[in-house]
């Protein structure tokens, strides 16, 4: 009995640092090691390549490209580099067809992935620096001056964007946009104290020298970006000027997809970086590590065990374990529901079930991860292109 109440104790402690006690330790620590990230544009701007690798995308590229030849930025320093990953469908055409001489065309001639599509552009570009984004994601016209003035740090090798979940609020998808809106506030935090662990997916500029640095085909580009960047002695930081307007899925299932593919590479990708967690070697950054990824994947572990010790202690007769384990299968209940209809679903059952479906992709992607099976080719996750030229 006494041991179910400790493994109750420890799955609640968890949940509250993962969520709670890191971000205001963050804060504490940014009081005494605040430091800037540089904000004005350099006199002399470097060239930059934006790179999209992009698979079957012809109801998104035309956005895509309208929105990259907006962009501030000096047109002679400028380069657009589409990366089709063996699209079968009009993709190539409309980029072929756009009239912007800044736009350049890799096709490549059969599926790689998305990481060995990368791979490939990085083989093509020269710039000083890259920018990396999707062909779903729109770009504020400002983001990327803003990202480039953060590398007049020479001690900056990634700046990452500033993600806005956009799209209908309903559901699942306002558990989204709320913690998209918490991690950009966490990334601020950890930009103060030393610099992000990851940089985010939908936007991120590196310094070239690192983006052609050779990488698995497994893992996760933008994750292994911040790593690698500590690596050499470097940073990564977050830039909340330079924001990408990022569609939320219609779907909870494929949300649910999404999550276990992208942590599937995630936890790959910081087993293979797994020395920077040695805090003896790096200090405050292994505990940034440690506690913003490692401690959140094992949160849906801990609330397993914490089910079975509820359990044990409302069979021993405690009234509010009973409680809550009705409300737990409540909750279950719901998220079956909103799993069934899919769709939009009220927010009262969208909510919660966004939480439990993302906890349980945690689970999904820890025995895939580790399980010895290979990963899935990359399949990007089909979003609505409304919803981000609505927002912009």
């Amino acid at each position: 009995m006494s041991v179910a109440y400790v493994v109750l104790a420890g799955a609640a402690l968890l949940l509250v640092y993962a969520f709670a006690g890191y971000p205001a330790l963050l804060g504490v620590v940014a009081r005494f090691r605040g430091r800037a990230v540089p904000s004005a544009t350099p006199p002399e701007p470097p060239s930059v390549t934006v790179a999209v690798p992009v698979y079957n995308e012809e109801r998104q590229v035309a956005g895509l490209l309208e929105s990259l030849s907006a962009l501030e930025y000096p047109r002679d320093r400028l380069r657009i580099l589409v990366v089709s990953d063996g699209s079968t469908d009009g993709t190539n055409e409309l980029v072929r067809a756009h009239a912007d001489d800044r736009v350049r065309l890799l096709e490549l001639p059969h599926r790689v992935g998305k990481t060995a599509a990368e791979a490939a552009g990085a083989r093509q570009i020269d710039s000083e620096l890259v920018l990396n984004t999707d062909a779903s994601v729109r770009l504020d016209p400002r983001a990327l001056t803003a990202l480039v003035a953060a590398f007049a740090d020479p001690d900056v090798g990634v700046a990452s964007g500033r993600d806005v979940s956009v799209g209908e609020a309903e559901g699942g998808n306002e558990g989204e946009r709320g913690y998209v809106g918490y991690e950009m506030r966490i990334r601020e935090l950890e930009t103060r104290v030393g610099g992000i662990v990851g940089a985010s997916g939908s936007c991120y500029a590196i310094r070239t020298s690192l983006h052609r640095l050779p990488l698995d085909e497994g893992l996760s580009r933008d994750f292994a970006a911040a790593l690698r960047a500590r690596e050499h002695g470097l940073r990564a930081v977050a830039v909340d000027d330079a924001l990408c307007l990022v569609p939320r899925a219609s779907s909870l299932r494929r949300e649910y997809r999404r999550k276990v593919r992208t942590m599937v590479r995630g936890m790959r990708t910081l087993a293979d970086f797994r020395a920077l967690l040695n805090p003896f070697r790096h200090g405050l950054f292994a505990w940034m590590l440690w506690s913003h990824k490692v401690a959140r994947w094992l949160l849906p572990w801990a609330g397993l065990a914490a089910l079975v010790a509820l359990t044990v202690i409302a069979a021993a007769g405690a009234a509010w374990a009973r409680v809550l384990l009705g409300l737990a299968g409540a909750v279950g209940l719901a998220t079956m529901l909103a799993w069934v209809l899919d769709g939009r679903v009220p927010r009262i059952i969208g909510v919660p079930a966004w939480v439990v479906l993302g906890n349980l992709a945690a689970v999904h992607a820890a025995l895939k991860a580790f399980g010895g099976g290979q990963s899935a080719i990359w399949e990007p996750t089909r979003r609505d292109p409304t919803a981000t030229a609505e927002a912009v």
